[in-house]
């Protein structure tokens, strides 16, 4: 991302509010402290505005992507999701607004995209504590409190409520069972990412879990009924709790329409993860929480066909939580136990919660 000048910076903010705006503060969001525990690797560096208009004072946030792996090597990689988030975030209920989308020249002037050589997305700041911090919270306790309860069921609550508004296209349900395989950001963008050894982790495993992925993928690939609006990348770091069951959520990714599944999974493995963690096992209040979120999202959505296609995107986010890049300080015990519980849900017809620690072993 070129080096941000206060003088450009205060110049776009008054083509985009007015010529009244005037820049007061800027500077990166750091990574909050317990988040560095385990989660290192990121796309980008956003970076938080405080400006007055109008005599009102406003926060917003200047997102960027960085070159790397996962799809985004090339400029028009990086264009794409930044165009695609505009687009997007406005037609997800509790998502924060996207303001403006943009881009930077070679000279680090942010214009319109006619002479871009790099996006930035603008939207408004949202306060509120990542989801994370409960989830490290309740890894030390032996129950959850009647707040942890209350949130694990409106997140497990929000997610049935957005899945029931389908969509009827048999081919995009295809595409994204196809981009879970093949996208930059999923399965094979992860397993390349890998090195060629780490551990007990070689190439041959990384095959056997893409070509059972790929298995999985035409079984499931006659259910587009089951196209559904989707988050597309709902884990603790996106949602945003304020007081009580107050929340919102940030950056949905890679797709609008998808297989509720791959929220379902990517908010349930984290109460997995977190507890393996600490323990080695699902255990304590991360227990309870796990099988709350499950049971409520099930009663509330009636969608008991979801535990026939839990597979494959178990697989992706557990190749995220065990990735030396994304999350470099776990322990080979932790990582084994994640493998594990990759190839047996993916050797499994049909996902049973109940059986989440033997799918582990």
């Amino acid at each position: 991302m070129p080096v941000l000048k206060k003088s450009a910076l205060e110049t776009y903010l008054q083509v985009r509010f007015g010529p009244s705006a005037e820049l007061l503060a800027y500077g990166p969001i750091g990574k909050e402290t317990s988040g560095a525990r385990y989660k290192q690797y990121g796309y980008g560096a956003p970076v938080r505005l405080t400006f007055r208009q109008g005599g009102k004072t406003r926060r917003v946030v200047l997102g960027t992507m960085s070159p790397g792996p996962f799809g985004h090597e090339h400029p028009a990689d990086r264009a794409q999701a930044m165009l695609w988030d505009y687009d997007c975030y406005g037609r997800l209920p509790g998502h924060i607004d996207a303001l403006d989308v943009g881009a930077f020249t070679a000279r680090g002037e942010l214009m319109s995209v006619a002479a871009a050589k790099e996006f930035f997305l603008l939207t408004e700041w949202s306060e509120g504590a990542t989801y994370h911090r409960d989830l490290e919270r309740m890894a030390g306790a032996t129950k959850p409190t009647a707040l942890d309860r209350k949130r694990t069921g409106a997140l497990a609550g929000y997610l049935a409520d957005i899945h029931r508004v389908k969509q009827a296209d048999p081919q995009l349900y295809r595409r994204r069972l196809r981009e879970l395989l093949g996208h930059g950001e999923c399965i094979m963008g992860l397993t390349d990412s890998y090195p060629d050894r780490f551990a007990f982790i070689t190439e041959d495993l990384l095959q056997r879990i893409e070509v059972a992925c790929n298995v999985w993928r035409w079984r499931l690939r006659s259910r587009h009924a089951r196209l559904s609006q989707v988050h597309g990348d709902f884990h603790p770091w996106n949602v945003l709790f304020r007081h009580g069951t107050d929340f919102s959520v940030l950056d949905r990714s890679r797709g609008e329409w998808g297989e509720p599944a791959d929220d379902v999974t990517s908010m349930s493995i984290n109460y997995l993860f977190f507890s393996l963690c600490r323990h080695g096992t699902l255990k304590g209040a991360l227990e309870v929480a796990f099988h709350s979120f499950w049971e409520t999202y099930l009663a509330k959505s009636r969608d008991h066909e979801v535990l026939e296609a839990t597979a494959p995107f178990f697989a992706f986010r557990g190749l995220v939580l065990a990735s030396p890049l994304w999350y470099p300080k776990l322990t080979v015990t932790v990582r084994r136990k994640i493998f594990r519980f990759i190839e047996n849900v993916l050797a499994t017809a049909r996902f049973d919660p109940a059986d989440v620690n033997r799918y582990c072993e």
